[in-house]
């Protein structure tokens, strides 16, 4: 079956749909013929995208989000529920970014960083799963992990530990759905883009530079990974492949299927052989790692 024949007419959740990957995949989906539920903590970006969805002839609704507040995650899934109807894809895509050396971290960002990341992909998890299992209808769950979450980068300890931590999540609910008897129609996946443009690195935390050891350091990387947005992967074209990738029925999606893959061979080899991380080359690029 193709993406159209496997998702049109069900119902799309995407978090943090106002921008980057996430509004790609919200416009993918509704050029599939999803109603698209937009939700997001920037209103204006909900707004502007369910306009434009409804101006190509999509159906779309914008709900304002924080995905830190799992009242607000559960308020989302029963919205949807009730007014829009049951759903055939989650996406819990919301996530944030932080720079700097991890012992220049503030408290506050990496608790930001934590409660989005991990924290809202849990939350998703736990208010929409139950409803997806009351039924034998078949239904989508995609936890974007990133190619972070298989390799080791400096100066970027939070989000990398965060992504990780996403992807550690997701293929023990995979197990889990599996365990409860319920994979004959519950599809879990993990996402796990290359560099895809979207403006994560413009809004990363940063460091308090009146206490940080090296507050350059975190300026240095935001503008070494803004260079390498240069040349990032469309957010269309991305999500073009993880649909694809997702009705072929693979379990991590790849927005750059050589590079990530790469990434995860060597990810491998390093815990195969013992051996520490090392610094490549370039110690900006993820696909240097």
């Amino acid at each position: 079956m193709s993406a159209r024949e496997t998702f049109s007419g069900g119902v799309a959740v995407i978090t943090g749909a106002g921008a980057g990957i996430g509004a790609g995949l919200a416009r993918y989906a509704s050029r599939l013929g999803m109603t698209v539920v937009l939700a997001d903590v920037n209103a204006g970006a909900v707004t502007a995208l369910r306009d434009e969805l409804h101006a190509a002839g999509g159906a779309a609704v914008d709900v304002v989000c924080d995905v830190r507040d799992p009242d607000a995650v559960q308020g989302l899934a029963d919205k949807t529920y009730r007014d829009v109807g049951p759903v055939r894809l989650l996406v819990n895509n919301a996530g944030v970014e932080q720079l700097g050396y991890l012992w220049d971290t503030p408290v506050a960002n990496w608790r930001r960083v934590v409660d989005i990341n991990v924290s809202g992909v849990f939350y998703g998890v736990r208010a929409f799963l139950p409803k997806m299992m009351a039924t034998d209808e078949h239904a989508w769950v995609w936890n974007l992990s990133s190619v972070g979450g298989v390799v080791a980068i400096p100066l970027q300890a939070s989000y990398v530990a965060s992504k990780h931590a996403v992807l550690a999540l997701t293929e023990c609910l995979h197990l889990d759905v599996q365990l409860a008897g319920h994979d004959h129609h519950i599809h879990i996946q993990a996402v796990l883009p290359g560099a895809v443009v979207s403006d994560i690195f413009e809004s990363a935390g940063g460091v308090d530079t009146s206490v940080a050891t090296d507050a350059a350091a975190a300026d240095a990387q935001r503008s070494a990974m803004l260079d390498i947005k240069a040349a990032a992967m469309d957010p269309l074209a991305a999500a073009e492949m993880i649909f694809d990738q997702a009705t072929e029925g693979r379990f991590y999606l790849l927005t750059q299927p050589e590079q990530v893959s790469s990434a995860m061979t060597e990810r491998a080899n390093v815990l195969a052989s013992q051996r520490p991380p090392m610094l490549r080359r370039s110690r900006f690029d993820p696909a240097q790692q």
